[in-house]
């Protein structure tokens, strides 16, 4: 595996640089100083919002490039480089799918926010985790925001409970497992392999010169745009078929480990 020909790390968030506890490891940080004195770019790439994700990275946040919203948003410095929203027809198509749903809690992510409903304390407890920003609404379909994505959530399994159900929008939406309890929905191009090419597009990037991380459905993707793809050893079995690389855990510093071989 020869590294030496890389100028981007790409890095999914839960899962795969966040440890269990939704941690960033004080390692990471060191690795990535040694990646910018080597002119080696960053992009955190995940589904959860913006704001969240900067909240996580708050040191290095004007020194990173951010896909946030599974690839419907795209930041640098605070500067939007990239969004691909839903339109309100497509949101109302979502809510009237997913709102009879027993134990399904619909999210609308904008830009600058999100939108929950008030249905469920423990979910709103929760949902402070992923979402730094959110209102709660009593009426979604309400909601007179641009719209990156619907997420849903449920407490014991997106692909068995929610997905089933929503599988059909894919005719026309983007519908993504992205981690065990959230199934998400958004514009056909709102994906991270979309925004990833992008990026990769605009700093003349190639599939050989990326180094990209993942651990469920949502980054597979993005995986595929890079000759140095890592599954982490917790990933989605759709994931490890796809990458070319496995590492260690999200909680064995499978990422950290990897980049150290790269610095």
């Amino acid at each position: 595996m020869d590294l030496s020909q890389i100028k981007m790390v790409v890095t999914d968030m839960d899962g795969t640089l966040l440890n269990s506890n939704h941690e960033v490891s004080p390692r990471f940080f060191e690795i990535f100083d040694e990646l910018r004195k080597k002119d080696i770019l960053f992009v955190a790439a995940s589904g959860r919002q913006y704001n969240s994700m900067v909240d996580k990275l708050h040191s290095i946040k004007d020194d990173i490039i951010v896909i946030a919203e599974n690839g419907a948003l795209v930041k640098q410095k605070g500067d939007v480089l990239l969004t691909t929203p839903i339109t309100k027809s497509e949101v109302d198509r979502i809510l009237d799918v997913v709102q009879p749903l027993s134990n399904a809690h619909p999210v609308l992510c904008s830009q600058h926010g999100a939108f929950a409903n008030p249905d469920s304390d423990d979910f709103l407890n929760l949902l402070r985790e992923y979402y730094s920003e959110f209102e709660v609404v009593e009426d979604q379909t309400k909601v007179d925001t641009e719209i990156l994505k619907i997420a849903i959530y449920h407490f014991e399994s997106s692909e068995r409970h929610i997905y089933p159900a929503v599988r059909s929008l894919e005719d026309s939406l983007k519908v993504k497992v992205s981690g065990a309890n959230w199934v998400d929905i958004s514009h056909q191009n709102a994906h991270k392999g979309y925004a990833l090419q992008k990026v990769m597009d605009q700093h003349q990037v190639t599939s050989n010169e990326v180094m990209v991380f993942g651990d469920y459905n949502n980054d597979l993707e993005m995986l595929q745009l890079s000759n140095y793809s890592f599954a982490m050893a917790n990933a989605h079995p759709n994931i490890l078929k796809v990458a070319q690389y496995k590492t260690s855990s999200n909680n064995e510093f499978g990422v950290e480990r990897i980049l150290e071989k790269l610095i």
